[in-house]
Order: structure tokens, then sequence, then C-alpha cells
């Protein structure tokens, strides 16, 4: 059955109905897992949704190399629930200094499926990123000719430049030169915030897609000052207007095949969201499908749900779809408000809240 074929018998099978829908089982195109303790409170509710996930290199020391990325592929996989056939796609962390042969060789063993682009300093972990895009031209160039990926984190880091305003900046100065530079290279931007990115991508697909959370179809930057500051809403890029919310939530909703899931799950302890400077990242592995559901239905177009689930994200990178699938019930239920780990604990987005959706079977 062909790519096409399968899109039409999506729109076909997901007709809204009355107590839900089932979907091909889906994959999360952007996922950070931490490592250690962390690593193993939080996968299971990565791998209890999607059957694979692209993911995110910035540990400490950050993934650089192929024997690195093997190595924690290896954590990830011994860290899965009992049963569970989740498949890590591990990602290249690139710094000034990265090689093309150590990209290339990472790409021939199949060990990472593409390179993360970090500018320096832009969020958590990273302070090893890129000082200068046009530096890492010869790594560009190699990527162009072995159809690797890159994946950018598209924000401006220059202090002087307002946050609501570093992603427009970032797309302007760095991301269309980029493009223009490298007619080749497949690039995917995450988590895309604002109407004039979702606009760049639309340009510029095939070879250009775009991820979206769920958390920035549901929230936006007023959400994170509702009845006092709200650290647990705070992430990069950070929400922005309310304009803005409802492009991300047509875009999504559209059918285009250039956008597709990338949550940004980001977990980290409260005690750090709570500090007097919080870090940045939302925990959303325990609620996203429940909360992509919600938008799809909200919006009437669940019948679209399953092509930017569970097909848009496979067919950019090149990678068979999911066999099996995953039921998304109507019927309203709650996740935990937090997680422990060790001493700690992580708060979930929506945890403790009635979501009117909520995640059933999953046959593989």
């Amino acid at each position: 059955m062909n790519l096409d074929t399968l899109f039409e018998a999506s729109a076909a099978a997901c007709k809204q109905a009355v107590d839900g829908i089932t979907i091909r089982r889906p994959d999360d195109w952007h996922v950070h897992l931490r490592d250690g303790a962390m690593l193993r409170a939080v996968l299971p509710f990565t791998a209890g949704q999607f059957a694979r996930g692209i993911i995110m290199p910035n540990l400490v020391p950050p993934v650089t190399t192929v024997a690195a990325a093997a190595a924690y592929r290896d954590r990830i996989l011994a860290a899965r629930p009992a049963g569970s056939d989740f498949e890590p796609l591990m990602t290249c962390y690139l710094t000034d200094t990265t090689s093309p042969d150590e990209i290339e060789k990472g790409y021939s063993e199949r060990v990472w499926v593409a390179a993360k682009l970090y500018p320096a300093g832009v969020t958590t972990n990273a302070h090893h990123g890129v000082t200068d895009i046009k530096g890492l031209r010869p790594v560009f160039e190699r990527m162009e000719r072995i159809g690797m990926p890159v994946l950018i984190h598209g924000e401006a880091t220059d202090p002087a430049v307002d946050v609501f305003d570093r992603e427009a900046v970032f797309m302007e100065q760095s991301l269309l030169p980029l493009l223009r530079d490298h007619l080749g290279l497949k690039v995917v931007i995450e988590h895309v915030t604002t109407r004039e990115t979702l606009e760049i991508v639309r340009a510029h697909a095939p070879r250009v897609a775009g991820t979206v959370t769920p958390h920035h179809l549901v929230i936006n930057r007023t959400s994170i000052f509702q009845g006092g500051l709200r650290p647990h809403l705070y992430c990069l890029p950070v929400a922005k207007r309310e304009h803005h919310r409802l492009a991300l939530r047509e875009a999504v909703t559209s059918g285009d095949g250039c956008f597709f899931i990338g949550t940004d799950t980001a977990p980290h302890l409260a005690s750090a969201k709570e500090a007097a400077c919080g870090c940045a990242g939302v925990f959303v592995g325990a609620t996203a499908l429940q909360t992509y559901v919600q938008v799809f239905d909200e919006e009437g177009a669940l019948d679209r749900l399953e092509a930017f689930a569970s097909l848009n994200g496979a067919n950019f990178y090149g990678l068979p779809v999911n066999n099996g699938t995953i039921e998304l019930k109507r019927h309203a239920a709650s996740m935990p408000s937090a997680v422990s780990v060790d001493d700690g604990e992580i708060v979930i987005f929506r945890g403790g809240e009635a979501i009117p959706w909520s995640v059933g079977e999953v046959r593989r």
C-alpha cells in the first residue's frame, strides 16, 4: 500500500465517532528523556503513547559522538517497561567542532537519524551549541549529500532581542539564509510557535517541516501569568500571543503534510522549575495524545489526526509507518498531578485535570 493510499484510508477510517477513534500508532518526533532515574521515571509515559521517538541529545555532557549515541540508546532500551517495543531514534548534538565524517559515520551505521542544532545557550544544556551557523558549512554540505535532516531550535540568543521576538529574528537572520545556502538540506523547524514561521515551513515544504507541541496549542503567553506566575507553563520557545496559538491549531488540523507531532516533552524536577531562575520545559509526555486529540476534536478535524500523528513524520524521514493501532476514547480521565523521581517530583502538564479524551488500547 503506497503512502497516498494510506492517507486516503486514514481519512476514511478516522471519522468522528461518539465514543472515540482508532488511529495507526503515532510517533513523537521531539522527545527529551534525560538519563538515569529521570529517564526511568518518564520513559513509560512516552512509550505508552508512541511507537518511536526522536531523542534529544542535550545531556550533560551532550551526545556528540556515535559511541555516545549508541550507549545512550542502549540505556533507553534497558529502561523500557516490560513488553514495550518503543524505538528510540537518536540524534547528534552539533557543536562548532563537529566533524562531517563523524556525522556520516553515525548516519550510515544507523545510529542516529538526524542532527540537532542548538544555537549556543538557547535553552537547557545548550551551552555547548553552535556559535556560528555559517561555520558548519562543511557539515551541512555532507548532510545534504547523504540526506540527513537537521533539527533546529530556532531562536536568536542575543540578550537584546525580546524573548517573544527571538523566533522571528532567528528565522530572518539565520534560518532563511541557511535554506538559501543549502538548497538540498532537509530541515525540521522544531516547536513552531508563530504564524510567520508556519508560513516559512509551508513555503519551503517538502524539504522543510515543522513540529508543534501540544502545550502551544492550548496555552498562550497570558496563560503563564494567570492568577500569578505559573512556572510549569514556561518553556522555550515561550508561548506567544493568542493569534499565533490559533494559527498553530489551523496548521496542524489543515491536513498539510509538512506538520507533525513533536511534543518537546521536557521533564524537570519541580524544585528546578519553581526556583528563583526556573528551568524552561514542560513535561507533556503523560498527556500529549489526550491534548492533541482534544484540539482536533474542537477544530472538527478528527479525520486528519492520523496524518499529523502517524503518517507525516514517517514520510518526511523516509521511514515506514508503524504497524498496529492506538485507541483514543471520548471519555474524561485525569493523570496524576506529578510523577516521583528519587526525592523529588516532576509536575505533569494538565495533571489532575479531567481531560475530555483518554488513551485506550494499544494494538501492536
